[in-house]
């Protein structure tokens, strides 16, 4: 399809994020927005911060801080670090916006009619010593299933497994560690996944073109003891969107709002809101990415996340559509693919915000610039099973890929032509053999990774990349334009000016991995970045007498001093 919806899952409002969270989903989902965009496909490519439920109460209260202007603040922060690593969202936006409260209390009303909405008195976990009842993700304790010590009342991001907070061992309050701990009866809304067990299944059962690791984890939690459990929608907060059937009151749930993983999906499609908004444009400019009757048929919905998103966004979120598409005219978009990735590891552990494991991505881009973290993240991806950063795998890519093998070909070809040539194309000779060899080589390469890239491989399309820079290398020093000068000037030329073409093809392919330095060899080369679906004509682009520059040295090498003090300043928490 032409047109490509893409999101990534949306981070936390409460800190800044590090690595891992960066290559579970945001970095992918910028891999794969930007590939697509460069083989002239119509791209909408949105995320948000997640700014509800008690993780902003909390972390504005740390701050000293009311929670909206705390939240305010750490939407800047995020936007100017993801600009940073170079996202490049359509829109960046804020799951605390007014598009966002009114499509909640829309979804919220239509699943109502739809009889998937159900008040329920339960017994909930109150906290003496907090004052409060604490929702989910606010008490810890020892799972039941797997034993991890730090289980939340909602999850175990252990093993995955869904529980209540009566399901813990050991339970105490995560705001202040107290145990003292009670009962207390309250009403609240529950979404009836229940019902929709078997349209779940049979929906994730035709998908089967997805992620192994997508579709087991959504599999265990319809399946896993009882099977899928009907999910509390409200809580007892201050910050939220409230509680209202559209526009209408909801009797007996004053004062109480939606639960943050019940409004932060919605916020997807509220971003597109968003979007159009601050770009004057209309209703439908949105809703024909979101509704398949105001035009999204033609769009394929891909979203990217991390494995313990993952529950929420095959079977929740899926039910709120399908429940809303029940009832009315109003159809919305499902989701067409969903890329989930395992977790990137730091020093014998999970890069953990709440630990302060790991590198936070401030801190990486005070280090160096985005598109090394770009590409280590991408080339190590986390895909088929948990990852392990270590700074000497960092260096070691760093090193051989960007500096020793792509840096250095730009670098040769483009200096030696100013000493040569001056800095225009040469025009003398023609092709030959050797680049016929290379042409074809290529044509089987750049095909290769095109598909990796269209089937979201990121570790094989990066492994690709790599080895289409390697040829490069290979011809340029198999050619040996500095010895056949002495002897053929004109056969000289002709290896430089296709080298130089070379140069153009590296970076059109490159972009969506090395975004920065990909700019800086075509501003160099001074050309537009047009998709090589025909690399013989690709490699013809350059004509003799076209100007260009020598760009700056793309990438500088990390010493062994320099890996050793980022190992050391990195070795505890932050």
């Amino acid at each position: 399809m032409d047109r490509i919806l893409v999101t990534s899952a949306i981070p936390y409002i409460n800190g800044i994020k590090h690595l891992g969270n960066l290559v579970g989903s945001q970095l992918p989902a910028d891999l794969f927005a930007r590939f697509q965009r460069a083989r002239g496909r119509e791209v909408l490519f949105l995320c948000a911060t997640d700014e509800h439920g008690t993780p902003a109460e909390l972390a504005a209260a740390k701050a000293g801080k009311p929670v909206a202007e705390y939240c305010a603040e750490m939407w800047q922060v995020q936007k100017d670090l993801s600009d940073g690593f170079g996202l490049s969202f359509d829109m960046f936006g804020r799951s605390s916006s007014s598009q966002n409260r009114a499509l909640t209390q829309y979804f919220a009303g239509r699943l109502f009619e739809a009889g998937l909405i159900e008040e329920r008195s339960e017994t909930q976990i109150y906290s003496k010593a907090d004052g409060r009842f604490l929702p989910d993700r606010y008490i810890e304790g020892t799972c039941p299933n797997c034993g991890y010590d730090r289980a939340r009342g909602d999850q175990c991001e252990n093993c995955t497994k869904q529980l209540d907070p009566t399901d813990l061992i050991d339970a105490r309050s995560a705001i202040s560690g107290s145990t003292d701990l009670e009962p207390r009866e309250t009403k609240h809304l529950y979404l009836l996944q229940s019902r929709m067990r078997d349209d779940l299944r049979d929906w994730i059962t035709g998908k089967t073109d997805w992620p192994i690791l997508t579709t087991s984890i959504a599999r265990k939690w319809l399946d896993d003891g009882e099977g899928l459990r009907d999910r509390g929608i409200t809580r007892d907060l201050d910050w939220g969107v409230p509680v209202r059937r559209g526009d209408a009151d909801w009797p007996g749930m004053e004062g109480k709002v939606f639960y943050v993983w019940f409004d932060a999906p919605i916020e997807y499609i509220a971003a597109a809101h968003e979007w159009a908004d601050a770009n004057g444009l209309s209703e439908a400019d949105w809703q024909r990415w979101w509704r398949t009757d105001a035009g999204a048929d033609d769009v394929r919905y891909v979203q990217f996340m991390g494995k313990d998103n993952v529950p929420f966004h095959t079977l929740s979120f899926p039910t709120t559509i399908m429940g809303t598409n029940s009832v009315g005219a109003e159809q919305w978009k499902l989701v067409d693919y969903i890329k989930s990735f395992n977790y990137l590891n730091y020093a014998g552990g999970q890069f953990s915000t709440s630990l302060g494991r790991g590198v936070f991505m401030d801190q990486a881009l005070e280090i160096l610039p985005a598109d090394y973290w770009r590409w280590w993240l991408l080339r190590n991806a986390p895909e088929t099973s948990d990852a392990e950063f270590t700074w000497e795998s960092f260096q070691a890519a760093s090193n051989r890929d960007l500096a020793d093998v792509l840096g250095n070909f730009v670098s040769r070809v483009t200096k030696f032509c100013r000493s040569k040539f001056g800095e225009t194309v040469p025009a003398g000779g023609t092709y030959g053999e050797a680049e016929d060899a290379v042409i074809a080589d290529l044509e089987i390469r750049v095909a290769a990774y095109t598909a990796h890239m269209e089937a979201i491989e990121v570790r094989k399309a990066a492994s690709e990349l790599r080895a289409i820079w390697v040829v490069g290398n290979e011809y340029l020093q198999s050619a040996a334009p500095w010895s056949v000068i002495k002897e053929d000037e004109d056969r000289a030329a002709a290896i430089i000016r296709f080298s130089l073409n070379l140069v153009r093809l590296y970076a059109v392919l490159s972009a969506p991995f090395v975004p920065n330095a990909a700019q800086k060899m075509l501003d160099a080369m001074d050309c537009p970045a047009d998709w090589p679906d025909d690399v013989r004509q690709a490699l013809s682009h350059l004509d003799g007498g076209h100007a260009f520059e020598v760009p700056e040295n793309l990438f500088g090498k990390i010493t062994d001093e320099e890996r050793d003090d980022f190992a050391a300043r990195f070795s505890g928490t932050r």
